[in-house]
Parts: structure tokens; sequence; C-alpha cells
């Protein structure tokens, strides 16, 4: 009984991975998004920082689309076994 149960939910990893990538692809977004937003507002605010702020930007950027990769690959692994 248990043993077909726990069989039963393996076939569903597939697609639990499938949506779990989808929502890190999600989060990434709208991350990046508010990264760019809070930006954009910092700038506003003081001209003179732009280019900090920039840089800043583009590094918090990178680190999100680094921890989504990694989400990504995970679900892929989690989906092959």
């Amino acid at each position: 009984m248990l043993l077909s149960t726990i069989l039963e939910a393996v076939s569903y990893v597939p697609a639990i991975a499938a949506v779990a990538s989808a929502f890190a692809v999600l989060g990434a977004a709208l991350g990046i998004s508010k990264i760019g937003q809070s930006a954009m507002e910092a700038i506003a605010r003081q001209p003179e920082a732009g280019s900090r702020i920039f840089t800043t930007m583009i590094i918090a950027g990178a680190f999100v689309e680094g921890v989504t990769l990694f989400a990504i690959v995970v679900c892929l692994l989690a989906s092959q076994g």
C-alpha cells in the first residue's frame, strides 16, 4: 500500500519540477523588476549617485539571475531522477 502510494507520487515529480521552475523564473522576473524600479527612483532622487546606483543594480540583478539558474538546474535534476 505504502509502496504504491510512493510510486504514484513519484510519477508527478516532472510536473512538479516544471511548475517549480516556472515559479523560479517568475520570482526572478519580479525581483529584477523591483531592483530596476528602486534603482530608477534612487537615481531620480540623487542623480549625482547614478553611476554607483547603476553598478549596484547590475550586481544585484546578476545575483538574482545566478540563484534562478541554480533553482532551474535543481528542478531539471529532480525531474530526471
